[in-house]
């Protein structure tokens, strides 16, 4: 039986099983290699690496790991997950077993695209989730946000802050935006453009216009998706986790515990605000409490 097995091999797995690594714990880390950011050119905002590309991190921290000998990583994605009485149990998608004393999920969140022509060809160059991650590429020039509703106001509000050119489309779905929050977008500047969107239209890099199903279209050098569109993996319904009211979400507890006991949950889908650096220090976090716990049940 290992100490912990981390689902999981992105910011938040990597640097669990780093520091459960230097506390010399017995760490399986199973990684599928198919990240939300892998058509990301660059994860930025992560100090020291800002602006390195997402497979590249992920090797780099592989790399930190192999001198630990008590960590193994493994390529394979994992199929089921249940609590056992002592324990936790795996089913690797490859049909193998294994069994831990404690699990991190680390396995983030699956990021719905909406199914509008362009949108798909564009994740992660032009069409992105986090202004905070994508934002000052794209400064000054033209925005979209595409939301309704209170959501898709704060984040068109947001996106203010890097440009002045924001324009938020909601794609049709009229009705839902508050008078409060129409005339707060049109205070800041932010238009508000309800008409059907036909598709996203650029070159082979980026877009550059947001064409609409009446003909017409505005420019747009990036497009930002209205919050929380994710999907969390489906271990964390098949261990019984609690959701937040966006269903993506997993509330967590004091260093990064959920619900299920001995079971923790590191990284974006734990987290609203989805940063690298944030994930990786939940990682962390969640190691030094497991490992915590392990030194009082053998010292007590």
């Amino acid at each position: 039986m290992h100490d912990v097995i981390i689902v999981g091999g992105g910011p938040a797995g990597l640097n669990a099983a780093l520091i459960l690594g230097r506390a010399r714990r017995r760490v399986l880390l199973c990684d599928a290699g198919n990240p939300r950011n892998a058509a990301t050119p660059r994860t930025w905002g992560l100090f020291t690496r800002d602006g390195t590309p997402p497979f590249d991190l992920r090797d780099r921290g592989r790399a930190d790991l192999a001198r630990y000998d008590t960590v193994e990583c493994r390529d394979v994605g994992v199929a089921e997950a249940h609590r056992d009485p002592d324990g936790f149990t795996i089913v690797q998608e490859d049909g193998r077993r294994e069994r831990a004393r404690r699990l991190i999920l680390a396995t983030g969140l699956a990021q719905d695209i909406p199914e509008i022509e362009g949108f798909d060809t564009y994740w992660g160059t032009g069409v992105h989730s986090c202004p905070y991650c994508d934002g000052f590429e794209v400064r000054d020039r033209p925005l979209v946000v595409y939301g309704h509703g209170h959501g898709g106001c704060g984040l068109a509000l947001e996106l203010t802050g890097w440009s002045g050119d924001v324009t938020l489309c909601t794609n049709g779905e009229d009705g839902d935006l508050s008078d409060k929050d129409r005339d707060r977008l049109a205070r800041n500047g932010v238009r508000i453009v309800e008409t059907a969107i036909a598709r996203l239209e650029g070159d082979e890099a980026r877009p550059t216009c947001l064409r609409f199903r009446d003909g017409t279209e505005i420019a747009c050098a990036a497009l930002f998706l209205m919050p929380f569109a994710c999907s969390p993996s489906p271990l964390i319904a098949q261990l019984g986790c609690e959701l937040d009211e966006t269903r993506s979400v997993v509330p967590t507890r004091e260093y990064e515990k959920t619900n299920v006991p001995g079971l923790y949950v590191a990284g974006d889908a734990s987290r609203r605000v989805q940063f690298a650096v944030v994930a990786a220090a939940e990682g962390a976090m969640a190691a030094f409490a497991i490992n915590a716990e392990f030194v009082a049940e053998a010292t007590r």
